[in-house]
């Protein structure tokens, strides 16, 4: 974690790629697994889970993990905003880079709300379920933009 706090209107960047697969969507997702510093600990559970992925799927884990990425990544969200004493919920377009980390986040909290079995299976479920466009975490991106779709009447007030 740094120790100096960000400037305003500074963004920190993307992390450097994961050392087995090169790929820095696999570093975000261990950084977002990560949990009391134990890093060894994520990397082993997303490591399990892109070889069970590949088990499952015959195909490259990699391959999975993006498509399933790409088919989650919501495209419009909705996001409150005052207008006259009343708050409207307002349908927007969702940055690239907010909508894979809302991907991931999804990602990671339908695979966490499922118990009894340990996370590496119910994670990699989740990213089979995902790359066929079924499961929690689909169903929580049509929720979104079921939601985006019901308030278009609201979107003369984007900003």
């Amino acid at each position: 974690m740094p120790r100096k706090p960000l400037k305003p209107r500074e963004r920190r960047g993307l992390p450097p790629p994961d050392y087995k697969h090169g790929s820095v969507l696999v570093q975000r997702i261990i950084n977002k697994i990560n949990f009391g510093g134990k890093k060894n600990t994520a990397e082993s559970i997303v490591y399990g889970a892109l070889d069970r992925v590949k088990e499952l799927t015959k195909e490259e884990a990699i391959g999975v993990l993006n498509r399933a990425i790409e088919c989650v990544r919501p495209l419009l969200e909705v996001r409150p905003r005052r207008v006259g004493g009343a708050t409207y919920q307002v349908p927007m377009e969702v940055p690239h880079h907010r909508s894979i980390t809302l991907a991931i986040n999804w990602l990671l909290n339908s695979s966490r709300m499922k118990t009894g079995r340990p996370m590496l299976m119910r994670l990699s479920d989740e990213i089979v379920s995902a790359s066929r466009k079924e499961g929690a975490t689909y169903k929580k991106r049509e929720d979104t933009h079921k939601m985006a779709e019901a308030n278009k009447a609201f979107a003369h007030y984007r900003w």
